[in-house]
């Protein structure tokens, strides 16, 4: 069954690409995901169209109406496996886990994007979750919905050409991915591995897997320390025998200020 996305906004512009470009737009072109827009305007009963006002209260800014909301909502026909986000920077942080688990136990996601000061609080009873990019504030929920539809989409069966690549890539197992080299073999002095083109599949994947380990100790400590606690037999001071990647471009005199990673 096609995957199906519905999107509450009142910027439908911002979509228009999304199922045009790439590998995403691929996968809608060949009905594996497919995209419909409701705008809250269309929605509102007043002449002017009217889909925000003033907080109770007094303050700042505008607060979106609740009516021309819950009627887009109330619009969408729904699936039986549906889920309802709303996009706000008081949700909790999108991590790689949400969109496997949206992908793969639901055939649906109402995705409702916030704008102005914020939402009329009731506004959040239609929601089954309510998710953040991170801790900071954007001017709507276009941009997470879009991060959304991209991270759900390249997830689905068919999309990716060879999806054994999902296998590998950062965060699936919690940490982080391992380097990659192509050709040439040796680019400004900086030389690729020597166990990359050695042909033993065996050490090439033991170098892969202490680089995962390395690279998510060094750059996102707290990852790596969620990840000892769920394999509890790596619960040790880890010896990193092999040389890592950042220590390689070190002993190539590779020294570019911008890098953050480099001592």
């Amino acid at each position: 069954m096609t995957f199906c996305f519905d999107v509450v906004t009142l910027l439908p512009k911002v979509f228009e690409s999304v199922s045009e470009q790439g590998v995403i737009g691929r996968a809608f072109s060949q009905k594996i995901a497919q995209l419909n827009i409701h705008n809250p305007r269309d929605f509102a009963t007043d002449r002017y169209r009217k889909v925000d006002d003033e907080p109770y209260g007094g303050g700042a800014g505008m607060v979106l109406k609740p009516e021309p909301v819950f009627a887009a909502y109330q619009s969408i026909k729904k699936r039986p496996r549906k889920r309802v986000l709303i996009l706000s920077p008081q949700g909790i942080p999108l991590v790689q886990s949400d969109l496997k688990r949206w992908s793969i136990e639901h055939d649906q996601l109402i995705l409702i994007c916030g704008q102005y000061e914020g939402f009329d609080e009731r506004i959040r009873t239609l929601a089954e979750e309510e998710i953040s990019l991170g801790d900071f504030v954007l001017t709507g929920g276009e941009l997470p919905a879009l991060t959304i539809i991209n991270g759900v989409t390249r997830l689905l069966s068919g999309t990716l050409g060879a999806p054994e690549s999902l296998l590998e890539e950062s965060h699936v197992d919690g940490l982080l991915e391992h380097p990659h080299y192509t050709r040439p073999a040796e680019f400004l002095g900086m030389k690729v591995p020597q166990v990359l083109k050695s042909g033993d599949h065996q050490a090439i994947s033991k170098w892969r897997n202490q680089q995962k380990e390395q690279r998510t100790k060094i750059r996102r400590p707290a990852l790596y320390e969620k990840w000892l606690l769920r394999n509890p037999s790596f619960q040790k001071e880890r010896n990193f025998t092999s040389t890592s990647s950042v220590e390689f471009l070190k002993s190539n005199e590779y020294d570019p200020v911008d890098d953050p990673w480099l001592d």
